[in-house]
């Protein structure tokens, strides 16, 4: 029988398949019953399930990251996808992988690769040097080839931040020649730098999730502390001092991508580049949110999607 995958589930129908687990949490209604809320999810995105008068055992019978198969029903509630669920166990069966990997191996290792060639080829030279200190750095890279830009917004999934940077560097070798004074080079670093601090803020092993660093800390801070040990791992490689204007310009664009304080960013964006930056990070990231919306809608059928509360609209699809 073939998969179903989370896209493809449909208002009120049986379900009887395998998704990996993440979020659980053992909740109390109002009435003062338990019941178990998990997040279910495969290649094709994710869904919530709810399991009534659930207990603790429910809860400890797997763990975040495990492969769970579940009983129950599909359901719309406030527009969204849910799933009813019976039964929940730990599935015993043999899994195939790509079923719940969104990029595959070639993809990253395709996107990786362009991403370093853009990065080599940039003309400043304490940039590049810096660059290829990065690049070359087997712990690091591994990291940010495999972490997720977000938990549950844009490019949620393993790779996503890879994907997401590779998507902003284009964006960034495509605009910054068209306004004379914006330094590329810089723009250019600091989308592959941006978000760096996510590799340590996340944890992706194999579910999606905050480390107590990543909540204590968070990526701006985490990203600034990352890039301060590879300019020194650069002086150390060059021999030479990285000149520390360009270094805090670096900072500022880290510290600043956010665009306002009420989003994060202890600086507002104060540089032509860390302008041009916030607002290409912000396109992506809202064009790739927006692009998951209609895929996950669930009127199938319209060319409109449901209304979302959080962004205060629906989306036009067209004939998407």
């Amino acid at each position: 029988m073939p998969r179903r995958f989370v896209n493809e589930l449909a208002d009120g129908e049986t379900i009887d398949e395998v998704f990996m687990a993440s979020e659980k949490q053992l909740r109390t209604n109002r009435n003062g019953n338990l019941y178990l809320q998990t997040r279910l999810s495969d290649r094709t995105g994710s869904v919530t399930s709810m399991m009534w008068n659930a207990n603790q055992d429910h809860h400890d019978a797997f763990a975040n990251g495990d492969y769970i198969r579940v009983q129950g029903t599909a359901q719309i509630y406030n527009g969204q996808m849910q799933v009813l669920a019976r039964e929940i166990k730990k599935s015993t069966e043999e899994i195939d992988d790509a079923d719940f990997i969104a990029l595959g191996q070639a993809s990253i290792e395709k996107m990786l690769a362009r991403v370093s060639a853009m990065l080599r080829g940039m003309s400043n030279e304490h940039l590049r040097n810096l660059a290829e200190c990065m690049l070359l750095d087997e712990s690091l890279m591994a990291k940010f080839r495999t972490a997720p830009a977000g938990v549950k917004n844009h490019h949620a999934y393993h790779g996503g931040l890879l994907e997401h940077v590779l998507s902003l560097m284009e964006i960034a070798a495509l605009v910054g020649p068209r306004y004379p004074g914006l330094d590329v080079d810089l723009l250019l670093l600091g989308a592959f730098i941006h978000d760096i601090g996510k590799i340590r803020e996340l944890t992706y092993s194999p579910d999606l999730g905050y480390s107590t660093e990543g909540q204590l800390l968070g990526h701006l801070v985490l990203g600034v502390s990352i890039l301060d040990e590879a300019i020194e791992n650069t002086e150390k490689q060059t021999g030479e001092k990285f000149p520390e204007e360009l270094a805090n310009h670096l900072r500022h664009l880290i510290v600043s991508h956010h665009g306002s304080l009420e989003f994060g960013s202890p600086k507002v964006p104060m540089s032509i580049e860390a302008i041009a930056l916030h607002y290409l990070d912000n396109l992506d990231a809202k064009l790739h949110s927006v692009r998951t919306l209609i895929d996950e809608d669930v009127n199938k059928s319209s060319d409109w999607t449901v209304y979302f509360p959080n962004i205060g609209r629906k989306i036009y699809k067209g004939n998407k």
